[in-house]
């Protein structure tokens, strides 16, 4: 196999788009050569077959305005703690543990993501309003991924 230069810059600018965007994988190719960028199992970003591809062929950053790019690395952001299933209310036909709007104390109940038939509640890490839901029920949610935004 012939010995290549990887694009260290190519390299992060890909790392960032993963953990911007909370995609699990992204891969460029240009003509015979690719860069493969997956997150592992904990989240972290991992190279993978990694070759030579042009800066010009990756995707700009440019296309989040300020806000959605300081919500996207906020701390008011919460996560997904494993891999699973998520249901916003307690069981069927019931109301969901928390909707738009409500406010909520550290420690309150906020979804479950069921993994392996067993139902984890994922909680409030601090007080606050919930400003945004971005999952919908009973759809599959990745480690790391932003569930609700609680400010």
């Amino acid at each position: 196999m012939a010995k290549f230069d990887i694009e260290e810059s190519a390299v992060k600018k890909l790392a960032e788009l993963l953990n911007e965007t909370g995609l699990s994988e992204i891969e460029v190719r240009d003509g015979n050569k690719s860069i493969r960028i997956a997150r592992s199992i904990h989240g972290n970003a991992l190279i993978t077959n990694t070759t030579e591809a042009s800066l010009s062929e990756l995707p700009s950053n440019n296309y989040n305005s300020p806000e959605e790019k300081n919500k996207l690395s906020s701390n008011d952001a919460i996560t997904a703690p494993m891999v699973g299933v998520v249901y916003l209310s307690p069981e069927p036909g019931a109301e969901n543990f928390v909707k738009l709007g409500d406010t909520v104390k550290k420690g309150d109940t906020l979804l479950l993501i069921e993994a392996m038939k067993t139902f984890n509640p994922v909680r409030a890490s601090k007080n606050g309003k919930v400003t945004e839901i971005l999952i919908s029920d009973k759809l599959p949610v990745e480690f790391g991924e932003e569930l609700m935004i609680i400010k």
